[in-house]
């Protein structure tokens, strides 16, 4: 009951802290323009299974892009910074056997709020929550009568991170781990052998939303990534593990993804900056 109260409230302060042309006013304090913005390209690995479409595990190449922000805020004397990460996916697989494929993509969006805990100048952790929205598709190539399955699931993450600057040889570095786990939500899922024709047009859509928390999607999503400048361009290059599994249904579903991603980050002023860009120390910024 305590945890249930603990995400109810992070849910109000996720909802209130959401941006707004309204709040944007001059009196915000100068460290709060300063955002970080990263945007990526990678390629990987995928292994995707859903028994609604295949008793097989169907592996093979995943193509990702995204696109990060983070900034500080003025929550708790300062304290807060806030997180907006979208990304997309799109994957192809072959089973075992080799005579059959599927296309599966994903769109994921979170927004969350960090604490940051500042252990050094150069160190420190962030603990807090992410509102976790997800949204897909698996396509079977060779099945007639359900060729296709939705994916559609919000989630309240707990979110953890570690960010570290330092210089190796006097070059600079940042290196940052973060990983989110589910921790309740919702989910969309038909049942066992139930079409989406039943769902939609005949009106059978009883239990195909349902409650989730660890016991029925026990899932992970972890970054690491290192960012160091490159000529006159910061680069960032990361290792995402996107570990995204359920059963709900009397069905199994999971995609395990490994991606290497290469992209650029910019540090930008939110208004019009009379300051000619001035990079904010590491002990006042964000990331």
């Amino acid at each position: 009951m305590k945890l249930f109260k603990a995400y109810i409230l992070l849910t109000a302060l996720l909802i209130t802290s959401l941006p707004s042309f309204g709040q944007e006013t001059e009196e915000l304090d100068d460290v709060h323009r300063y955002v970080t913005r990263a945007t990526s390209y990678g390629v990987g690995f995928t292994n995707v299974f859903d028994t609604y479409l295949s008793p097989q595990e169907y592996k093979g190449i995943d193509f990702r892009l995204s696109r990060e922000t983070i900034r500080m805020t003025r929550l708790f004397d300062g304290n807060v910074s806030v997180q907006n990460f979208f990304q997309a996916d799109l994957g192809y697989t072959h089973n075992r056997a080799d005579n059959n494929n599927m296309f599966s993509g994903l769109v994921n969006w979170n927004y969350g709020l960090h604490y940051q805990f500042r252990l050094t100048e150069n160190f420190k952790l962030l603990a807090g929550g992410l509102l976790d929205l997800n949204g897909g598709f698996v396509y079977n190539l060779r099945n007639s009568n359900n060729p296709a399955s939705a994916r559609a699931y919000i989630n309240l993450d707990a979110s953890g991170m570690a960010i570290w600057h330092l210089k190796v040889k006097h070059y600079p570095l940042t290196l940052r781990y973060q990983v989110n786990l589910p921790v309740m939500g919702m989910l969309f899922s038909p049942h066992y052998g139930q079409s989406y024709y039943e769902i939609f047009s005949l009106g059978h859509a009883s239990g195909v939303v349902r409650f989730t928390s660890l016991h029925n999607q026990p899932s992970l999503r972890q970054l690491l990534t290192v960012d160091l400048p490159i000529g006159k361009t910061n680069m960032r290059f990361s290792y995402l593990a996107d570990l995204q599994q359920y059963k709900v249904n009397h069905l199994k579903t999971h995609t395990y993804s490994h991606v290497f991603m290469v992209g650029v980050v910019k540090e930008l002023y939110r208004l019009p900056n009379k300051k000619n860009n001035l990079a904010l120390p590491a002990s006042l910024s964000a990331y």
